[in-house]
C-alpha cells in the first residue's frame, strides 16, 4: 500500500459531473484501492478550488480543479492563530495565516455547520472570535460614535457579532491582511474601492532568480490553453494586470521582492512573476511553462513564500484613509534566514 498519493492537478470533466469524489479519485488512480483513496482525503490529502476537503463522498461539477497533494496539508486553523489587527462597528481588518482559507466558496455555504466546523474559513472564524470578544467587553450603550476606533490591544469590542462579509481574498497558502465589511453599506463602499484599485496593497514575495525593479503589465486569462491560468497576448481577451516589482534584499540564487498591486486579479503576482521568469518558491501551479515540464523548486520554502504586508484603504463612514502592516511571520522569517545563509538551491 502506497504511503502517500502521487501530486497531481485535474479538471473535472463531463462524464465525472455529479459523481462523488472517491469515485473520480478512484477512476483516475486505478492503482489504488476505495480505502487508500477514502484514507487520503480524510487525512486531508485532497484539495478542490484551494480549499481542503475530507469528504470522499462530496459531489463534483464541471471544471472544479482537484488537487492531489504528496504530502497533507496541516491541521484546520484554529481562532487563536488569528489576530484582529482592528475593529468598530464597519470594518475589521485581520492577520490571516498561512493554512487558511479566507471565504468559503459558494457550494459550501449550504453545508451542515458540522461539516464547515471540520474545515473552517477565516470568514467563519471572525465572527466567533468577535463574539467572545463582546462577551466579557461591551461598549458603553451611548457610544459617542458608531464607528469609535479600537486599536492593537484594546479589549473592547462592538454590539454586533453578525457574519462579516468578504471584499477579497487571499490565497489559502498567503499569509497577511485582510479587510473585511461588518454591514451591507460598509461591504459596498470596501467594493467599489477595491473594484476601482484605490486600495493600497503591498505583498513580499521570494522569487527565483536576481530580479531587477520593474512594472508587469501582463493581461490574465482563466486558460491558457492547458487548464491553468496564465496570460495572452490578445488585447480583446482577459484582463489587465499590473504589479509593480521592487528588489528587497539578494537570498543567494534568490531574491526577497516587494509587490504592489495595481490591480488585483486572481493568481496576479504568482503568474505575473512565473511569467517572466521568476515563479515564487513554494509555487506548486505556476511553476510549469506551457506544455512544458515543471520547473523543480529547490529553494525548500515552507509554503508559498508570499505575505501580504500592507493593507490601504478609506474608511467608509469617516473618509479617513487607513494604512496597516504586518511583518512576515516566524516561519517565512526562519526562510529568509536560512537563504541568507545559503542553504538551499
Amino acid at each position: 500500500m502506497p504511503e502517500k498519493p502521487a501530486s497531481q492537478v485535474f479538471h473535472v470533466e463531463e462524464a465525472e459531473v455529479g459523481k462523488t469524489l472517491a469515485a473520480v479519485l478512484r477512476g483516475r488512480m486505478p492503482q489504488l484501492s476505495w480505502s487508500q483513496v477514502e484514507r487520503f482525503v480524510r487525512n486531508r490529502h485532497v484539495m478542490i478550488h484551494g480549499n481542503v476537503t475530507c469528504d470522499e463522498r462530496r459531489r463534483l461539477k464541471e471544471g472544479e480543479v482537484i488537487k492531489v497533494l504528496e504530502h497533507p496539508t496541516a491541521p484546520a486553523a484554529r481562532e487563536e492563530d488569528v489576530k484582529i489587527h482592528f475593529v468598530d462597528d464597519l470594518v475589521v481588518v485581520v492577520e490571516k495565516p498561512a493554512g487558511l482559507t479566507s471565504v468559503r466558496h459558494e457550494e459550501e455555504r449550504q453545508w451542515k455547520d458540522s461539516r464547515k466546523n471540520a474545515q473552517p474559513t477565516l470568514e467563519d472564524l471572525i465572527p466567533r472570535i468577535l463574539a467572545k470578544r463582546e462577551k466579557g467587553n461591551r461598549l458603553p450603550k451611548k457610544a459617542d460614535k458608531p464607528w469609535k476606533k479600537l486599536k492593537d490591544g484594546d479589549q473592547r469590542a462592538p454590539s454586533r457579532t453578525h457574519p462579516v462579509r468578504p471584499v477579497h481574498r487571499l490565497d489559502r497558502e498567503t499569509s497577511g491582511l485582510m479587510v473585511f465589511a461588518r454591514t451591507v453599506p460598509a461591504e459596498r463602499h470596501l467594493g467599489l474601492q477595491f473594484r476601482a484599485h484605490t486600495t493600497y496593497r503591498r505583498y513580499l514575495a521570494v522569487v527565483e532568480g536576481d530580479v531587477r525593479e520593474q512594472t508587469i503589465t501582463l493581461r490574465l486569462i482563466r486558460d491558457r490553453g492547458d487548464g491553468r491560468r496564465g496570460i495572452t497576448d490578445d488585447p480583446t481577451s482577459g484582463k489587465a494586470a499590473v504589479t509593480h516589482i521592487t528588489p528587497v534584499e539578494k537570498l543567494g540564487n534568490y531574491t526577497l521582492v516587494e509587490c504592489r498591486l495595481e490591480t488585483g486579479r486572481t493568481h496576479q503576482i504568482r503568474i505575473h512573476l512565473a511569467e517572466i521568469g521568476h515563479p515564487l518558491c513554494g509555487e506548486k501551479v505556476y511553476r510549469q511553462p506551457l506544455f512544458k515540464p515543471a520547473l523543480p523548486d529547490k529553494s525548500g520554502a515552507p509554503r508559498l513564500a508570499l505575505h501580504a504586508a500592507e493593507l490601504g484603504f478609506v474608511h467608509p463612514a469617516t473618509g479617513e484613509e487607513m494604512r496597516f502592516t504586518m511583518p512576515p511571520p516566524v516561519d517565512l522569517q526562519k526562510f529568509f534566514a536560512k537563504l541568507r545563509k545559503g542553504s538551499p538551491g
